[in-house]
């Protein structure tokens, strides 16, 4: 199986990230991790365990491999590596916007530019609200380019009852758009309607 390439940038959402990195890993997906400098201040301030303590248990798992953000020379810089895709989450605004303009001055935004230029899977998870005009024209710049934009809102006609049961949707709905779950034996799913006109 190719690798799943995951970015994680400098926003909210860092308990997203995790649970889509242990998903990948309990699927035996081969697992290639790279993370913006900002994304580990945003992890410090969110979650319980440090982020050296995570990236120490995922070094474990054979499946398992990371680079660092200044790693340009990495095979995932390359279109020659073949990847199954890449999930940025979360996204910041400012990778989507780097993105949207062709900006790839370090590995996260050039895996990405590669999956674009390639036409492979490339899920962006984007954490703002509220969005202003230049947010909405830089991801619509990229769905067009044909990026998955995921925003992570919550499944409420699923009645969540805590952050962990939205949590778990998105990363099912990640794992649904890479082709590792079928969407007919995802665990959350609903057939009814979404709207009443």
């Amino acid at each position: 199986m190719n690798p799943v390439i995951v970015g994680i940038s400098g926003a909210s959402g860092s308990v997203i990230a995790k649970k889509t990195v242990d998903a990948l890993l309990q699927l035996r997906a081969p697992t290639v991790l790279i993370c913006s400098n900002d994304s580990k201040l945003v992890w410090r301030e969110e979650m319980e365990d440090t982020f050296g303590y995570h990236l120490s248990a995922w070094s474990e798992d054979p499946n398992f491999s990371t680079y660092g953000i200044n790693e340009m020379n990495a095979p995932i810089a390359s279109g020659t590596y073949p990847t199954r895709g890449m999930v940025i989450v979360p996204c910041s605004m400012k990778s989507a916007a780097s993105l949207s303009h062709g900006i790839t001055n370090n590995l996260l935004l050039r895996a990405a530019d590669v999956c674009l230029k390639e036409r492979r899977n490339l899920i962006l998870i984007p954490r703002e609200t509220p969005l202003h005009a230049i947010h909405l024209e830089n991801l619509a710049r990229l769905a067009n380019m044909g990026a998955v934009i995921m925003p992570p809102d919550p499944p409420f006609y699923l009645k969540p009852q805590n952050i962990d049961d939205v949590v778990d949707f998105i990363v099912e709905r990640i794992l649904v758009s890479l082709g590792l779950v079928d969407m007919l034996t995802a665990k959350h799913t609903y057939s009814g309607p979404t709207e009443k006109i």
